[in-house]
């Protein structure tokens, strides 16, 4: 019968990237490559010194392993990245980054499911320019 809890998660996999996704460019130094990704958001909790809770919230994009290819060759997420998402009139351009500068030991990316398909990469803002 296989795996129900695989077949649904690429069911749900498949969903995801056909009707909640939006195109994005993730650059590498001059490799750069059109992937869909599903915007979301991860919140950090960091205590400082005095005791103050600071929540920080990193912009994430949920894209598919296997279309991240740069170069011809597939690859993982690698802080310094940059992943640009374009509207009407502006180009927004995010900074693959871990956690550790956010306040938790976390890597710049991880796994999203089981079947390790689906990356969720953590981002911090960078700029707004013209399209």
């Amino acid at each position: 019968m296989g795996d129900l809890l695989a077949k649904g998660s690429e069911m749900l996999d498949r969903t995801r990237r056909a009707h909640l996704s939006r195109t994005v460019v993730y650059r590498r130094g001059a490799d750069s490559v059109e992937i869909s990704a599903t915007v979301g958001s991860t919140a950090f909790d960091r205590t400082d010194e005095y005791g103050v809770v600071h929540r920080i919230e990193s912009r994430d994009y949920l894209v598919a392993a296997a279309d991240l290819v740069l170069g011809g060759e597939a690859v993982s997420p690698k802080a310094g990245d940059r992943i640009t998402e374009t509207d009407e009139a502006r180009v927004h351009e995010y900074e693959v980054m871990s956690s550790g500068s956010l306040g938790r030991d976390e890597p710049a990316w991880r796994y999203s499911d089981p079947q390790r398909r689906t990356l969720r990469i953590h981002t911090k803002f960078v700029r707004t320019g013209a399209a």
